[in-house]
């Protein structure tokens, strides 16, 4: 989503420049007020590039998991805020986090409240976590606000690991297979091709077919790398903007197999953030507004979108998210079970763990069916060059034998 430049007046008569990503200015202004901010002025970011620094610039997840899981210990045990943050500084360490909690602590100790404080710095933290604190210090159980996002950063990272680890293995076949053949027709078929010139014998089509093929890609080969630099630079150019993103985002949603499971992927990790929000004492309207960027999808925020819409109307969650079809078949059913019952983080968190499974076993099947894959295209690729090298020497023997 484009990024923007917020400045807002607090209920404590605070004056806040924030920099906060959302789908349009209007509905960025909607959220901002429900939150009880007053708006001074959004001003949306001219480069885009300006985003990717800020994403580059935001705390990792680990580190991040590591500093709430010591500050719910320590608020726990009865601290106050200040003499956690006190406490936490105290070790020696130097890190991007350490310096933001250096100004947190000050700002927190000139009267700003933790999330104000944390709010202040919203480049570096995600958006989630500073309106997880904000609803924790709203409903007065920060310890259990802070124990549901370090869950949340938990199950997240596992997901994330599964399916890293699972694709790494055929990333690395894939990739020594095409590097394995580059060398093969830039620096090996050339050699034959000097040994057949200087027989002087007339060689058979395939060879001459496969000898022009590699003397062209051996004196092109610069000139192919500068232009897949290029044309990568001007991919992710496109893709920077928001049509090119919401273009390439239903292309990919497209694909056999693969949309199936970025969409699932996507929503796992959208509907365990709303219950994750709803859990935290955040209104249902404002909790889909926050989870919308989880999706990581144009396409699919679109469609969020509508569904806010429509509950923002009066209309039932389950029935715009059937209408939309933003949700499996299994998964609207549960939904609606929670809907129903008025259990809906617990059901939003069982929807997450199915979606969940079911990437797992869509991931372990694709990467199953690369490997042998792969095997063979390279196993028939090899063969044929194999072949069409060795044919003038078959052609030779003949020719002696006769």
């Amino acid at each position: 989503m484009p990024l923007f430049t917020c400045k807002v007046g607090s209920c404590d008569g605070r004056i806040t420049v924030m920099e906060l990503e959302g789908d349009t200015p209007d509905s960025l202004r909607q959220g901002l007020e429900n939150q009880g901010y007053h708006i001074f002025q959004i001003r949306k970011k001219p480069l885009q590039f300006l985003r990717n620094v800020g994403a580059r610039r935001r705390i990792k997840q680990k580190e991040l998991l590591t500093f709430n899981q010591e500050l719910l210990v320590l608020i726990k045990s009865g601290l106050p805020i200040l003499q956690s943050l006190d406490a936490i500084l105290e070790r020696p360490t130097r890190s991007r986090l350490t310096e933001l909690l250096v100004r947190i602590r000050e700002d927190v100790k000139g009267g700003l409240s933790l999330s104000a404080a944390i709010e202040r710095h919203g480049r570096a933290f995600p958006p989630l976590y500073t309106a997880s604190v904000r609803a924790g210090e709203r409903t007065g159980d920060l310890p259990q606000t802070i124990r549901r996002y370090c869950s949340y950063l938990k199950r997240a990272e596992i997901v994330r690991k599964k399916v890293v680890s699972a694709l790494f293995y055929p990333g690395i076949l894939i990739s020594f297979a095409g590097i394995a053949l580059s060398v093969l027709l830039i620096y090996v078929v050339p050699t034959f091709s000097k040994i057949y010139a200087d027989a002087g014998s007339q060689m058979p089509l395939p060879t001459q077919l496969l000898l022009s093929f590699s003397s062209g890609l051996q004196r092109l080969f610069p000139f192919l790398i500068l232009l897949a630099v290029l044309l990568y630079g001007l991919f992710k150019a496109w893709v920077a903007t928001q049509d090119g993103r919401y273009r390439y985002d239903s292309l990919v949603l497209k694909i056999p197999m693969i949309g199936n499971l970025l969409f699932q992927y996507s929503l796992a990790g959208f509907t365990r953030t709303f219950g994750t929000v709803l859990g935290s004492g955040i209104p249902i309207v404002e909790s889909l507004r926050m989870s919308a960027g989880t999706l990581n999808n144009l396409v699919l925020e679109k469609k969020l979108f509508d569904v806010l819409r429509q509950v923002e109307e009066g209309g039932r969650l389950t029935s715009a998210m059937e209408r939309l079809q933003l949700m499996p078949p299994l998964a609207l059913r549960m939904l609606g079970v929670g809907e129903g019952t008025g259990a809906m983080e617990e059901m939003l968190m069982e929807i997450s763990e199915y979606l969940e499974t079911q990437v797992e076993e869509q991931v372990q099947l694709i990467t199953t069916a690369i490997e042998p894959a792969v095997m063979i295209v390279m196993g028939v690729v090899v063969g044929a060059i194999i072949i069409a090298m060795y044919l003038p020497i078959f052609k030779i023997a003949g020719t002696v034998g006769g």
